[in-house]
């Protein structure tokens, strides 16, 4: 009998230029070795100019793909990305526990990296209520931290204190990602939680540069993959840096704009580090 590949589904919106949200997801998934299945919430037509038009599915869309993948797949692992609006938060936060795909990343998606808020008051509070205490690990970014932990971070223990408040608020383990707008920085540092209450620090070079669409997408579709395959959470989180690193520091010429991250280094980064294992 031929043994089943890894399999990881994320739960997340369509950009139709490839460069974040589902797609972003499957190029990691892909890049990690793991078979990635999609379960759509929204879609966007967008390219590296920004976007135009948002279509959010109907939730009974939504609740059918839940039941047509646990029918048939075996799932290991899940991470969530753009998570629309109340109902789609509702519907998701409904379906996930009875979909049995283990573990789930949860992605907040709800400020973007310039600090700009993606979801309504209502949504934002039902997705604290709902989406953050069915976390295995939580990846807010730096503006994200801030809102959800309700205070000001300006350094890694303000960091590791909004971790605490979000573990507080149920998910398991948190990883803070480090700001990283600023050209004059030389380092970006993230601080991570874990269940136990151990805590660590990953810093990696700052890259100066506007193909970085995606990125958050791929570090957290890359710890699911990792979960997936049975990696404990500190290890994954680990690999997941490593290879955004790689994805960043590697810039490929994808539109006129803002262009995505290099997903085939993101793959080369991450063999490099198996076969070191």
């Amino acid at each position: 009998m031929v043994n089943q590949q890894v399999q990881a589904v994320t739960i997340a919106g369509h950009d139709s230029d490839g460069s974040a949200g589902m797609p972003a997801d499957l190029h990691a998934f892909f890049a990690d070795g793991v078979y990635g299945h999609g379960l759509l919430t929204a879609a966007v037509a967008g390219n590296s100019y920004g976007i135009e038009a948002q279509q959010i599915m109907p939730t009974d869309f939504i609740a059918k793909q839940f039941e047509v993948l646990a029918a048939d797949f075996n799932i290991k692992a899940a991470k969530t990305g753009m998570l629309a609006n109340d109902d789609v938060i509702q519907v998701v936060a409904e379906h996930y526990p009875m979909a049995n795909f283990g573990p789930l990343v949860v992605d907040p998606v709800i400020i973007t990296k310039h600090g700009n808020m993606l979801l309504e008051q209502s949504a934002y509070e039902l997705f604290r209520e709902k989406i953050i205490p069915l976390a295995t690990v939580i990846t807010p970014n730096f503006y994200e931290a801030q809102k959800l932990a309700e205070m000001e971070i300006h350094n890694t223990d303000d960091m590791l204190a909004a971790a605490k408040k979000l573990h507080m608020m149920g998910a398991k383990n948190v990883v803070v990602k480090g700001e990283h707008n600023d050209p004059t920085q030389n380092t970006v540092t993230d601080v991570v939680l874990l269940e136990n209450g151990e805590h660590f620090t990953l810093t990696k070079p700052f890259v100066d540069t506007t193909h970085v669409n995606g990125t958050g997408d791929t570090f957290s579709a890359t710890i699911a993959g990792e979960l997936a395959k049975g990696q404990d959470i500190a290890q994954a989180v680990r690999y997941a840096k490593d290879a955004v690193y790689a994805a960043i520091a590697n810039e490929i010429s994808v539109g006129h704009k803002f262009g995505p991250i290099n997903h085939w280094a993101a793959q080369h980064a991450l063999h490099q580090e198996e076969k070191h294992d």
